[in-house]
């Protein structure tokens, strides 16, 4: 039996406050975007999925301490998850918390086919101000633009250009890096100044508005293969594109 590849979906969002909503906003979300799709399962201290019957209730209760516990679909063999986390101010731009969201699907015809949806419904409903949808193999590859070597500075793979540590960039709207799928804010897209019409054509013809004002952007017609040269121009023409994604404008 072939293994699936995996989708990576997350999404950077203001700080839970208490039991804000936002937790359930995402898992509807999902489940919307994603028919059939039922995250109302909790894993075990073995690792064993157990139903939650009173799904929505149970995750108010446990959301109140700004916590975002793993939910899953129950189905070992075709995995879905999504859980939250607080990312420490040390961490971010300007010192400020913020809500990280990571969501992981199989990558079949139908989830490819949804991904746009899943993005859109996991960062709307985070209120994220910007979030990415990227397969697993393409996901390390672009984890290299930022993560150091033994000898210091990142050591980015395939020509791609070396990015700033999220904490280092100017402010928490502009995203870190790209994926496959994008999602950008209303205020993350002004701050990479996005969409101009003269140079951004192609990226509108595969992307979205969204119910917020944000932005879901495509780099490509498939799902992100870095082995094929098209995709690997698409993500380095789209690094050129926006210089302020990953921290590469140097400041006046």
């Amino acid at each position: 039996m072939t293994k699936l590849r995996t989708l990576s979906v997350r999404a950077y969002a203001p700080a839970l406050v208490g039991n804000d909503g936002r937790a359930l906003a995402v898992v509807h979300g999902m489940e919307k975007a994603l028919p059939g799709l039922c995250l109302e399962w909790r894993i075990s201290d073995s690792g064993r999925p157990i139903a939650l019957p009173q799904r929505d209730a149970w995750l108010a209760e446990k959301t109140r301490d700004g916590k975002f516990p793993l939910l899953c679909n129950g189905d070992e063999s075709y995995p879905v998850t999504v859980n939250g986390r607080e990312r420490s101010g040390r961490r971010n731009p300007g010192g400020q918390p913020l809500f990280e969201v990571h969501a992981e699907l199989p990558l079949d015809e139908r989830v490819s086919a949804s991904a746009a949806a899943v993005l859109e419904g996991v960062a709307e409903g985070a209120c994220a101000l910007w979030g990415e949808a990227t397969p697993y193999d393409a996901a390390v590859d672009i984890a290299y633009q930022t993560a150091p070597t033994e000898e210091g500075p990142p050591s980015p793979r395939r020509g791609l250009p070396a990015l700033k540590f999220y904490e280092h960039l100017r402010s928490p709207e502009i995203p870190a890096h790209l994926g496959w799928l994008n999602y950008w804010s209303a205020a993350a897209a002004r701050a990479i100044g996005f969409p101009d019409s003269s140079r951004d054509a192609e990226l509108l013809s595969r992307a979205r508005r969204t119910a917020s004002g944000g932005w879901v952007v495509q780099l490509t017609e498939a799902p992100l293969d870095l082995d094929d040269r098209a995709h690997l121009d698409a993500l380095k023409r789209a690094y050129e594109r926006f210089p302020e994604i990953g921290g590469r404008v140097t400041p006046r």
